[in-house]
């Protein structure tokens, strides 16, 4: 008796998980909220990053500036307000036959069909996966102003299971492709009002998107480099980045470097697709000079475009993540 009672508890468990999945599609084959365990609370959450903080730092003045640049950084108020209002999970979902990790925010109490974005991630690897803290910062602000947002983390990151790996632009943008199938399993998702946007390396992912499908309506890029042979001379020690995740980069880096750069390929991508440029002119990572030169490129082209500058900024636009944010929410809204 115990036994069969065990079974059906598990049954109903695992029934009421997929009953409230976001995403309601076979190659969705883990999803998990995350607003739970050690993001359960706001407080929750901060005792993790001061345990976090004292094991990795011995100094105690430098614990206590980490600890604060946190609670500068986070507000229990946002916490809360991002926590009721909008619904988040992880997901894993399957490409090419590799489990790929990810995830999707989704307003609650939406009325009628909400516009998508696909969020194209910076960094490489699990360095600059999108974290709960990353969630923060760059996603909840733009989807609680009613946008469905759906990202990748790409191949080989976040598992354990090495089968695949992130080639920096090789078969990594295969796993922003199989989202488009994923948003039509999205209940409220507008699959005919499809955006993209993207900081850092998630300007080349959106590129190369836009060269395999035409159901991107917008697209905003935060300090993206449009040609990685120029960006190379701009900042040398990208190249062990290149060696490492680059497949026959030693052999082809010529080729490779151009395959990701949009510049050598514009005419490639649909050219009535408005695309925002964000750059902080301070930048040190990526130069302000890659989105100069492609906004000259997109006028010359005659192709939809805004480029905006900020002074002094450096590259994750921390002097003004409030306006930048407001700007790519207002070019989504005008234009999906």
């Amino acid at each position: 008796m115990n036994k069969c009672l065990y079974i059906l508890c598990f049954f109903i468990f695992s029934f009421s998980i997929q009953a409230t999945a976001i995403i309601d599609n076979e190659t969705v084959v883990r999803h998990k909220n995350c607003f739970e365990g050690r993001f359960a609370t706001f407080e929750n959450w901060q005792t993790f990053i001061s345990n976090k903080i004292a094991k990795k730092i011995e100094n105690k003045d430098m614990r206590v500036k980490r600890l604060a640049m946190f609670e500068r950084n986070f507000k229990a108020v946002d916490f809360k307000r991002f926590k009721n209002n909008l619904e988040c999970q992880s997901i894993k979902y399957m490409v090419d036959g590799h489990q790929v990790s990810g995830f999707v925010v989704k307003p609650k109490n939406t009325n009628g069909k909400l516009p998508v974005l696909i969020y194209n991630r910076g960094g490489n690897g699990n360095f600059g996966a999108v974290v709960f803290a990353a969630l923060m910062r760059n996603i909840f602000p733009v989807a609680e102003q009613g946008f469905i947002i759906i990202g990748s983390q790409y191949r080989g990151t976040l598992t354990k299971n090495k089968t695949a790996a992130d080639e920096f632009g090789g078969k990594d943008v295969d796993d922003v492709v199989a989202l488009f199938d994923l948003i039509q399993s999205i209940t409220a998702a507008d699959a005919e009002r499809i955006g993209m946007f993207g900081a850092s390396r998630g300007g080349m992912q959106s590129y190369l998107t836009l060269k395999r499908t035409n159901k991107v309506k917008a697209v905003a890029v935060i300090a993206g480099k449009s040609d990685a042979i120029v960006g190379l001379k701009q900042r040398p020690n990208m190249e062990a980045v290149y060696r490492k995740r680059i497949p026959n980069y030693e052999q082809n880096k010529q080729v490779e470097l151009e395959k990701r750069s949009v510049l050598y390929w514009l005419d490639k991508i649909p050219q009535n697709v408005p695309i925002l440029l964000l750059h902080g002119m301070s930048d040190e990572r990526v130069s302000v000079e890659q989105s100069i030169s492609l906004a000259e490129a997109l006028e010359k082209a005659g192709m939809p475009h805004k480029l905006v500058l900020y002074p002094g900024d450096n590259h994750g636009l921390t002097q003004n993540k409030v306006k930048a944010t407001q700007e790519i929410v207002t070019w989504f809204n005008k234009h999906l």
